[in-house]
């Protein structure tokens, strides 16, 4: 039985600094709406605020990617990590000033924002890099990123940030910061990227526009990239006014609030080591299937049940069908989209993703306001049943198998035409 081969050091290295990131996220993001609830009670206004981290994928997404193809991706990553983790400790200081409110937190999610597009788009690129685009290797490398983030963001992440909350509304923000700066250290410590070649000059809106082009012209990318924007919308509603659905409809404290999203990270967790072995079994394309009609039952439970334990079971069903969809997502993109172009490609897709995000916390906050806190569930259901449908037409077993196998076939030193019988 052969064995599988070891991932290389420097992935280790990435591994590692994501981990730090990721639960310095986890306390964030969980104390973030409990102090925009402290803030004000408005469904439309902590909308606002979750839409702020989103809305720079609309206005930037396209641009950062076009920047990460010409910028050296690692370099990229350590400072934005060490900008993102300057920007929280400026924040708590305009806190402890007395400027704490509703507008700084909508600042601080926008600026933030800008951060994750750099980096995230950056990091997925860096990764085939570091992988030489070996498939098998950055399915598992995803997986246990993955499966890192999942642990660490959502499941230590989310208690620790509610008792870090109660302990000091701007502490979590001091520790995210802390984890920033240490990714940062540790990303900076990976070996340096190749120069890449100067080409021609040419207009960053030239390079981004061709990004979007050759994702929007080719049918698998283009269905890997229309699956999260609904999913996105739909999960944005829900998200907008989770904390009120929490306290209001399931009669649930911060600290129970807390512990609800580690259901989550569980699911999660067990969706990203799982994914590589339904995925050998049925294929790439029927796990998406399969993960679509789960992500729709699941919200609609969600919408629908009075019970913290039933909405923390469905939650855990839902995270786990995301996590497997994302990890299958990216190694198919990582597999198939060509070096020079990874970061715009990418930076594309989550433009098209992360871009219906805030229009939908924006319409979460509006259903919640006329038609109850589980409104936006509900109607949430109706998009991810949507991209079931997608799915089924155009990421099928047939689509990514031809798509892995010509980009492999791509990739060979050795492929030239065969020569013409004499």
């Amino acid at each position: 039985m052969s064995s599988k081969p070891p991932m290389p050091k420097a992935f280790r290295r990435l591994w590692l600094a994501s981990g730090v990131s990721s639960f310095g996220d986890g306390v964030y993001l969980t104390a973030l709406p409990l102090l925009a609830a402290t803030l004000t009670r408005d469904p439309v206004l902590l909308s606002v605020v979750s839409a702020a981290a989103l809305l720079p994928w609309l206005l930037f997404g396209l641009i950062g990617g076009a920047l990460v193809d010409r910028w050296d991706r690692r370099r990229t990553m350590w400072i934005t990590d060490a900008a993102r983790g300057a920007l929280l400790l400026a924040a708590v200081a305009g806190a402890a000033a007395g400027w704490l409110g509703v507008p700084l937190l909508i600042a601080l999610a926008f600026l933030l924002g800008i951060g994750q597009i750099l980096f995230d788009t950056a990091a997925s690129a860096f990764l085939p890099e570091v992988l030489d685009r070996d498939p098998g290797l950055l399915k598992r490398a995803n997986a246990r990123l993955r499966g890192t983030m999942d642990v660490l963001d959502g499941f230590a992440g989310p208690p620790a940030g509610a008792a870090l909350f109660s302990l000091g509304r701007t502490i979590p923000l001091v520790t995210d910061a802390v984890s920033f700066l240490l990714s940062a250290l540790v990303i900076r410590s990976l070996p340096a990227s190749p120069p890449k070649p100067r080409g021609p000059k040419r207009s960053l809106l030239k390079d981004a526009r061709e990004g979007a082009v050759y994702l929007l012209r080719d049918p698998l990318l283009l269905g890997l990239s229309l699956r999260p924007a609904l999913g996105n919308f739909a999960f944005s509603a829900g998200a907008a006014v989770f904390v009120l659905f929490a306290q209001e409809e399931l009669h649930l404290g911060a600290t129970q609030y807390g512990i609800l999203l580690t259901s989550e990270a569980i699911g999660g967790f067990l969706g990203s080591v799982l994914c590589g072995w339904l995925s050998s079994r049925i294929g790439i394309g029927r796990s998406l299937i399969l993960t679509a009609a789960l992500l729709t039952a699941a919200q609609t439970v969600i919408g629908l049940s009075d019970s913290p334990w039933v909405v923390g079971v469905s939650m855990a069903v839902r995270a786990a069908a995301l996590g497997a969809t994302i990890v299958l997502s990216a190694t198919v993109r990582q597999s198939i989209v060509p070096d020079e172009l990874m970061g715009r490609v990418t930076a594309a897709g989550r433009l098209m993703s992360l871009g219906a995000a805030p229009i939908g916390a924006l319409l979460g906050g509006w259903l919640a306001t006329v038609g109850g806190l589980r409104a936006p569930y509900l109607v949430g259901a109706v998009f991810l049943a949507a991209s079931t449908l997608i799915s089924m037409t155009l990421t099928s077993n047939r689509r990514v198998e031809e798509a892995m196998a010509k980009a492999a076939q791509d990739r060979r030193p050795d492929s030239e035409p065969a020569p013409a019988a004499p």
